[in-house]
């Protein structure tokens, strides 16, 4: 009894860590170096505080919401592979645990309660998402920033990480602005500081901030943010070879969950993994327009490779990061070979593309907005001009500090890479940056 009180105490200790007001770096990052550590001692002895029980994790979201009923069934399965990989796979260490429990919690209480708003309300599912703007293109290649650029467009639509992060009830355009819900996101994202000290150095983040597609579809559990954030090697290659229709007739859901009260023009929507997926994003949404990014793979790979470190070193007691050079590369070698086999395939489907290169890109962001804006026949009001040039001003590159990294420190040899990815820089023109 003593013992199961002990991982009771660790257990509620763990749940409210994320919760607390003010956050002290240095003293958490020692405690939390004491508890992994303790942690560590008694797995090797088969004990576990925080376990990933697919019943368990379903329990606690329907007692947490007072909801039992989680919509169709199709997200049953990937959420079982990918529980069976955090348990073999991931090595994960106490945080990561209460982290990776945490976040399947919340993105089933979500599930919970947008199947509710929509029962109460049927008009969710009438909501018709026309012309969505979709940037995707290698990662680290100016993604981040042009979503959020072409996201100032008074008009238009963008997730933003409050309302992905706690979508329901659905937000309403008279309170956008001022819905309690992004001052408690405001408070949740103040862990990043303590967790992931790096973070803002490579990737922007706010409770304002457009949020990007991985973080819609992991309510689907179908979804490249885990591979992301945690070392889940058969649940990305299951992931891998599974239809993405379905996970993307879900992304649609959830837009209209979020513009059922609070439209816009259109939506503008981000992620690298789309390339992935082209023919399933554009089966769901045939309208879509897709602006794909370009930047030269010897930049992309070592920036890249970084960042997954950023994001997984906390969580896991392993990190390997040749492992992650390796795999980085072989992601978004084979990403580049499928995007541009599909558009080789589908030359009719011209139209839905404008290539931007990154170099343009961070040379003359608003020349490429007025491309893009003339490419899909859109108008560039004035007034969205002048949002985006305050935008750009007010983000200039390396605003929160330089990001450093080489291929070198992820064991990837320049030569052998700059061949592998050859074919991708001479079919899109690519210039090779110094």
């Amino acid at each position: 009894m003593a013992q199961q009180g002990s991982k009771n105490q660790c257990t509620d200790m763990s749940s409210r860590i994320r919760f607390s007001a003010k956050p002290d770096r240095g003293g958490f990052s020692m405690l939390l170096s004491g508890i992994n550590a303790v942690n560590r001692f008694l797995q090797n002895y088969g004990h576990e505080f925080v376990r990933l029980d697919e019943t368990a994790l379903l329990e606690k979201s329907c007692k947490r919401t007072g909801l039992d009923d989680f919509g169709d069934d199709s997200f049953r399965q990937p959420l079982g592979v990918l529980l069976r990989s955090f348990e073999s796979d991931a090595d994960l260490n106490l945080v990561g645990r209460i982290s990776a429990k945490s976040e399947i919690v919340r993105m089933l209480c979500n599930r919970l309660r947008m199947v509710n708003d929509c029962k109460r309300n049927l008009e969710i599912r009438d909501e018709v998402v026309r012309r969505p703007l979709f940037i995707t293109g290698l990662p680290r290649s100016g993604t981040t920033f042009l979503h959020a650029l072409l996201a100032q467009d008074p008009a238009c639509r963008a997730p933003q990480v409050w309302e992905v992060m706690h979508p329901s009830p659905p937000p309403e355009t008279a309170s956008y602005h001022v819905d309690p819900r992004i001052v408690e996101t405001e408070k949740e994202l103040k862990w990043l500081d303590i967790l992931m000290p790096d973070f803002k150095r490579v990737h922007l983040i706010h409770a304002r901030y457009p949020q990007e597609c991985i973080a819609i579809t992991g309510h689907a559990f179908m979804s490249y943010v885990f591979e992301t954030m945690y070392q889940v090697s058969s649940y990305r290659i299951w992931h891998d070879k599974s239809d993405k229709r379905p996970v993307y007739e879900f992304h649609r859901q959830f837009l209209q969950h979020l513009q059922w009260r609070c439209p816009g023009t259109h939506w503008v929507l981000k992620a690298p993994s789309h390339l992935m997926a082209l023919e399933s994003l554009l089966h769901v949404y045939p309208d879509a327009e897709i602006v794909v990014t370009h930047r030269d793979p010897l930049k992309v790979l070592p920036s890249c490779a970084s960042f997954t470190k950023v994001l997984r070193e906390p969580f896991t007691n392993r990190l390997d990061k040749e492992q992650i050079g390796n795999e980085v590369s072989s992601r978004w070698e084979g990403s580049a070979w499928q995007a541009l086999h599909f558009r080789q395939v589908n030359q009719g489907m011209g139209g839905h593309f404008c290539d931007v290169q990154y170099a343009e890109l961070e040379r003359d962001p608003m020349s490429v907005v007025r491309g893009i804006y003339r490419h899909f026949g859109r108008e560039l009001t004035d007034k969205a001009e002048l949002a985006m040039r305050r935008f750009v001003a007010e983000n200039p590159k390396d605003k929160n500090g330089v990001h450093r990294y080489s291929l070198e420190e992820f064991g990837l040899d320049r030569e052998t890479e700059k061949r592998r990815f050859q074919f991708y820089m001479d079919y899109f023109g690519i210039p090779p940056e110094l």
